[in-house]
C-alpha cells in the first residue's frame, strides 16, 4: 500500500513555466510517488481510497491530463475504438452510437467517430484515417464498405459491421436486424386492421431494403391470396410518392395502407399526403421502419418497426472487445425487431 509523504502547503494552480503539468509535477505536489499517481489516475489497486482522492484532487488543481499517446507507447494499446457512421444525420445511427459509447465507457475506452456522409469513397477514406490514429478496432455502422475492403482492413484490426452485408466476409463479425420479421410484423398488423390493398414504398436496393421488399411480397401473397403486391421504388422515390398521392385522389382501388422502407420515407409520404389534403390514418394508414425519433415528431405519431438500436450498438462493441481479446471464430448476430403501434394506423374506411 502506498502512503502519503509530507506535501507542500499550497498546490500551485499551474506550472510557472507555462508548460503542461506532468505526472512528476502531480507526484511532487501530492507528496507521493509517480507510480502512486499512475495507479490513482488509472483507478487501479495499490493506493488507498483517501490517497486516490487526494491525488485526483491535486491533479485537477494542477490541470493535469493523462497523455493517452505516451501511455499507449508503454502499454502497446491506445484505448481508442473507432466508429464509422454512414449518416450522422440519421437518428438510427445516432441511437446505435449511444449503445457503443455506453459500453466503451464501461470498459475504459474512448471513441473516435468518423462520418462517411453517405459517400462510399469518403467512408473508405475515413476508415483509413481511423487506422492511422491507432484505433484498436472499428464498429462500422453501414453496409456500404465493399467486402474486399473489409477483408483487407480486417487483417489489420478487428472490425464489426452493424448492418446487412451483401455477403459474409471471413474475419468480420456482424450485428443485423431481422428484416424479414420486421416486414412480417408490419403487414400482419395492417391485415389485422382489415387492410387488403397494401403498398410498399422503398428507396434503396441495399441488402436490408431488398430483404424487406422481398418479405413484403411473400407475406402479402400468403395472407391475401389473389392480390398482387404493389411496390413503388426504389428508383425515383419522389415520383413514386407522387404516384401514390395520385392514386389516393383519383382511383377507387388505391392502397389503403403503405409500409415504408424506413421512417424517413414514411415522414416524406405523410408530409405529401397532408400537403394534398389527405388525412392520416383516415384515408391512408402508414407504417415506418426503425422507430426513430421521427415517429414521435410526426402528427399523427408513426407506427413503426422497432430495431433495438442501443442494444445493437452495445452488442457490436462487446463483439469487438472479444476480437481484440483474441477470439478468432466469426460471429453473426441477428436481432429480432418488434412493432410500436401508434396513431398512424387504423382500420380502413369504406
Amino acid at each position: 500500500m502506498t502512503g502519503l509523504r509530507s506535501a507542500p502547503e499550497k498546490v500551485p494552480a499551474r506550472r510557472r513555466s507555462g508548460r503542461a503539468p506532468t505526472i512528476h509535477d502531480v507526484a511532487l505536489a501530492a507528496g507521493v510517488s509517480k507510480s502512486a499517481v499512475s495507479l490513482a489516475i488509472r483507478n487501479q489497486r495499490g493506493v488507498s481510497e483517501a490517497t486516490r482522492e487526494h491525488i485526483l484532487s491535486v491533479a485537477q488543481e494542477l490541470g493535469y491530463r493523462s497523455n493517452v499517446w505516451a501511455r499507449s507507447l508503454v502499454q502497446g494499446r491506445t484505448g481508442l475504438v473507432g466508429v464509422l457512421l454512414q449518416d450522422l444525420g440519421n437518428s438510427y445511427h445516432r441511437d446505435l452510437t449511444f449503445g457503443v459509447e455506453d459500453t466503451a465507457v464501461e470498459n475504459d475506452l474512448r471513441l473516435v467517430i468518423a462520418h462517411g456522409r453517405r459517400d462510399p469513397h469518403r467512408m473508405q477514406a475515413e476508415l483509413d484515417s481511423l487506422l492511422a490514429l491507432g484505433v484498436e478496432g472499428v464498429v462500422i455502422v453501414s453496409s456500404w464498405v465493399p467486402p474486399q475492403s473489409l477483408e483487407r482492413i480486417g487483417r489489420r484490426v478487428p472490425l464489426v459491421v452493424v448492418g446487412r452485408l451483401p455477403e459474409r466476409v471471413s474475419g468480420i463479425d456482424t450485428v443485423a436486424n431481422h428484416d424479414e420479421l420486421g416486414a412480417k410484423l408490419a403487414v400482419e398488423h395492417l391485415v389485422s386492421l382489415g387492410h387488403t390493398r397494401i403498398a410498399h414504398l422503398t428507396g434503396s436496393s441495399r441488402p436490408a431494403a431488398m430483404h424487406r421488399r422481398q418479405a413484403f411480397s411473400e407475406i402479402v401473397r400468403n395472407l391475401l391470396p389473389g392480390i398482387e403486391p404493389q411496390i413503388e421504388g426504389p428508383e425515383h422515390l419522389d415520383a413514386a410518392i407522387k404516384y401514390l398521392i395520385f392514386q389516393l385522389q383519383e382511383e377507387t382501388s388505391a392502397p389503403t395502407a403503405v409500409f415504408t422502407q424506413n421512417d424517413r420515407i414514411a415522414a416524406d409520404l405523410v408530409g405529401a399526403c397532408l400537403d394534398a389534403g389527405l388525412r392520416i390514418p383516415e384515408q391512408l394508414s402508414v407504417v415506418g421502419y426503425d422507430n426513430s425519433s421521427v415517429c414521435r415528431m410526426l402528427r399523427p405519431q408513426l407506427t413503426s418497426v422497432d430495431q433495438p438500436r442501443t442494444e445493437m450498438g452495445r452488442m457490436a462493441l462487446e463483439m469487438l472487445l472479444e476480437r481484440i481479446g483474441g477470439r478468432i471464430e466469426d460471429r453473426h448476430i441477428t436481432i429480432a425487431p418488434s412493432l410500436e403501434v401508434r396513431a398512424s394506423t387504423a382500420a380502413p374506411r369504406n
